[in-house]
């Protein structure tokens, strides 16, 4: 169901990951951003927007990663787009017909034939430099970064004072560097969190791609723990992140699993 969290600004939560669907509406149509994982949440979001006497004229994906390069056939035809960086990576990672076979295995064992893929990684790289999404709306100004992922966008609503953040200051996540192509993960996610503090406040709500909407007094609470814990990961000292430990959130223990493996990878690399 979707939930209003600014005007003309809405998400629908998922049960996988809490992963967020971005709906803004503009003039002739909705801007859709990470529609989502399971077929059935896309096809009920699409009779959301319907009921809504809405249509999808635009959509983007935030960044490279399967479950945000999904669609589905209810939202129609319009134009899907991601950064330059974002597009060259999901060309290079899904250049054949097998690529569908790959995700496939992939995929969680809970969400395992849910997920639509036949459309998935259909989107238009933007001009690289690219500043804003082009559609008939709010200004989208794409801020573009290499935290987490090649060719990431946050993405600030400035009118509606809303940063639709990617898969960056999440509440129940910790910061995941890329390392697997980043030759400097941690610099790289630093730069970003600047850049996210530089818009911060122009900002009174904050959409991770997965967990809880922050509010005002939080955004740049968010922005100081993913800093935090990116300063501290090399040393492997993150006693005081929530998100790890006796701390997390219920159901997410799994992430301090996540963390130590990541702190593994990144030891290895020096």
């Amino acid at each position: 169901m979707l939930r209003q969290v600014a005007e003309g600004v809405l998400i629908h939560e998922s049960e996988f990951l809490e992963c967020n669907a971005v709906v803004v509406q503009g003039r002739s149509g909705v801007l859709l951003i990470d529609p989502g994982v399971t077929g059935d949440e896309m096809a009920c979001l699409a009779n959301d927007l319907s009921e809504l006497g809405q249509s999808v004229v635009a959509g983007f994906s935030t960044h490279p990663h399967w479950d945000h390069l999904l669609w589905h056939e209810s939202f129609g035809e319009a134009p899907r787009y991601g950064t330059a960086g974002c597009a060259a990576t999901v060309r290079a990672k899904l250049p054949d017909a097998d690529a569908r076979q790959r995700v496939e295995g992939m995929l969680p064992p809970e969400v395992v034939g849910k997920v639509p893929l036949d459309l998935l990684g259909h989107i238009t790289g933007l001009p690289e430099g690219t500043s804003r999404i082009p559609w008939d709306g709010p200004e989208v100004r794409i801020i573009e970064h290499q935290a987490h992922a090649p060719g990431h966008a946050s993405l600030l609503i400035k009118e509606r004072r809303v940063l639709v953040a990617g898969d960056v200051l999440s509440d129940v996540l910790i910061p995941m560097l890329d390392l697997n192509g980043a030759e400097e993960p941690v610099d790289d996610y630093l730069t970003a969190l600047r850049l996210l503090e530089e818009v911060a406040d122009d900002v009174d709500v904050v959409v991770p791609g997965h967990g809880s909407v922050a509010e005002a007094d939080q955004v740049r609470a968010r922005i100081e723990c993913d800093r935090a814990y990116v300063l501290a990961l090399p040393e492997g000292d993150i006693a005081d992140d929530p998100r790890v430990g006796p701390s997390a959130k219920p159901g997410w223990e799994w992430v301090s699993d996540m963390h130590a493996g990541q702190a593994q990878r990144l030891a290895q690399r020096v």
